[in-house]
């Protein structure tokens, strides 16, 4: 499996996760304020400069993890246009378009390692309930390297149904697609038994013989 994030050793890889992820908290809370269509164009446009500032493979893979987004924004747009709010609709597609954006760019320039450690030093209240903080670290971790392995599987099953047929495949590829999402989770759920499971037990003190 491949993770999503972009090798490289520019100043946004440099900067501490717990930067990163900070200022995206913020962002986002700053972005559910903005109720205009200008600034929120404009902090879409300075968002679109990080990326450049990473040169055109980052360019490329941000415009790859937004492309499934636009679909969902043109439906809320058109349905805020059949609603008479067409100014409602910009701002909303322009809210969303510039969040994901921004957690992509998080994500792209934060090594998989990095950011596992910090959600393990976040999670380490709960232990006091009797919960490990690997849940959710290996949680997270397994959503993101599963991302375009699910990607990279629905081009192959497509490129399959076009060299057997010239119909859109449409619906038809989420059945093989479910069932090998599936096999993919036993798979991973036998290996994860064999190196001791999500959260194994800590090791019982022996006791001294008499």
């Amino acid at each position: 499996m491949l993770s999503l994030a972009l090798p490289g050793t520019s100043w946004a890889h440099r900067l501490p996760v717990g930067l990163k992820f900070g200022a995206l908290a913020a962002a986002m809370l700053g972005l559910t304020w903005l109720t205009a269509p200008l600034p929120l164009a404009a902090a879409l446009g300075a968002t679109a400069g990080l990326y450049v500032s990473l040169g055109r493979r980052a360019v490329a893979e941000g415009a790859r993890a937004l492309r499934p987004v636009l679909w969902i924004v043109a439906f809320i747009a058109s349905w805020q246009v059949w609603e008479g709010a067409p100014l409602l609709g910009l701002t909303l597609g322009l809210r969303i378009c510039t969040m994901v954006a921004l957690a992509t760019f998080v994500t792209l320039v934060t090594p998989l390692p990095d950011l596992i450690a910090l959600i393990e030093r976040l999670a380490r209240p709960l232990a006091r309930f009797g919960l490990s903080p690997r849940l959710p670290a290996l949680a997270v971790a397994l959503v993101l390297r599963f991302i375009p392995v699910l990607r990279g599987r629905m081009e192959l099953l497509a490129l399959s149904w076009r060299a057997r047929s010239r119909r859109r495949p449409g619906p038809r590829l989420i059945a093989p697609l479910a069932l090998s999402l599936l096999d993919d989770s036993d798979h991973l759920a036998d290996a994860l038994r064999a190196r001791g499971g999500l959260a194994p037990r800590p090791a019982q003190p022996t006791q001294g013989r008499d």
